[in-house]
């Protein structure tokens, strides 16, 4: 396999460039004219940390990696605009394989309209993936940031959470899978495969009027953190009110795990939790519901003070842990 020859035949895979892309890949750099506010993020997935291949397609592999860079977009409540990847190719992995990755991605670049604008490819130890994305908006007050929520604030959160810790238990220990139907194991480990970028509710969400805004990447509560401490503010998280996806109770049982606790700390469910003024509140619901991608459900507060209190009906806590990449 020659660099220079893959390299071409990636190329022949690439969807359309969007209207913001002067000179695409192919050139020693590419050129774009986005106009308004960029926003710009930087992920990267390693074989053995993030994905295992023994578990992953390698079409699911690129789907990721690409997925996973978008949500910070989401986050931010920006357009998808143009994305970079590089390659870290192991020995082990051929030239056909390689096109299979790459599908993968190009697959998510065409359903999010995604620009596939550059990138590289090397050889590694082990198979990463570097992604970095450019999102769009308007002007630089249309960006949402972590940093604004206000005490008072209604704390909302998209979709379901704890599909992807439940689905990550399940490709760990598949004999958890006899206490669910097959149809929700299979949906659970979808969700930490091929996880989905909130990229219209973000978008909707911005636009409602969110004051402060993160995608649920290492667990709601590390990420409710974040944004606490972003805001210079604290974060009251009702657990009852917490949109569990179905199975997740019956894996977490079946794994000796608390269903809350699972939720909570499982990470890479790629929801958006936000914060908006209770005056919007409505408006938001509305808004994101018209966006046909998941419901909006509203969990919680933002307080004075600092830190994350998750409250249990009875009076109790659910400790708002999440995933450190160098934990």
């Amino acid at each position: 396999m020659g660099e220079f020859q893959l390299l071409a035949r990636l190329r022949e895979r690439l969807p359309p460039p969007g209207h913001r892309v002067r000179v695409g890949s192919g050139d020693d750099a590419a050129v774009t004219v986005p106009g308004g506010a960029t926003a710009t993020s930087v992920d990267a997935l390693v074989d053995g940390i993030h994905f295992r291949r023994e578990t992953a397609t390698l079409s699911q592999i690129g789907r990721k990696a690409l997925a996973t860079a978008l949500s910070d977009l989401a986050a931010m409540g920006a357009e998808p605009g143009e994305a970079y990847v590089v390659v870290g190719v192991p020995p082990d992995l051929d030239e056909d394989g390689c096109l299979e990755l790459f599908d993968g991605i190009a697959a998510l670049a065409r359903e999010t309209g995604t620009t596939l604008a550059g990138g590289d490819v090397s050889r590694g130890p082990v198979l990463s993936l570097a992604v970095t994305v450019v999102g769009h908006a308007d002007a630089p007050e249309r960006l949402v940031t972590r940093a604004g929520a206000e005490p008072g604030d209604a704390l909302v959160l998209t979709g379901e959470i704890g599909a992807a810790g439940a689905g990550l238990l399940l490709l760990e220990r598949p004999e958890l899978a006899a206490t669910a139907s097959p149809e929700t194991a299979e949906r659970l480990r979808l969700r930490q495969l091929d996880p989905t970028p909130r990229l219209t509710a973000g978008q909707a969400l911005a636009a409602a009027g969110a004051r402060a805004m993160i995608d649920l990447s290492d667990g709601l509560g590390g990420d409710a953190k974040h944004l606490a401490r972003a805001s210079a503010a604290g974060i009251r998280i009702e657990a009852e009110a917490l949109p569990l996806a179905p199975g997740v109770a019956e894996i977490a049982a079946a794994a000796d795990r608390g269903r809350l606790e699972l939720a909570v700390s499982g990470g890479e469910d790629y929801e958006l939790l936000a914060a908006l003024a209770p005056e919007h509140l409505e408006a938001a619901m509305h808004s994101v519901a018209a966006a046909g991608e998941c419901k909006l459900t509203r969990v919680g507060e933002v307080t004075g003070g600092a830190g994350v209190e998750i409250r249990l009906p009875g009076g109790g806590t659910v400790a708002p842990a999440g995933f450190d990449q160098l934990g």
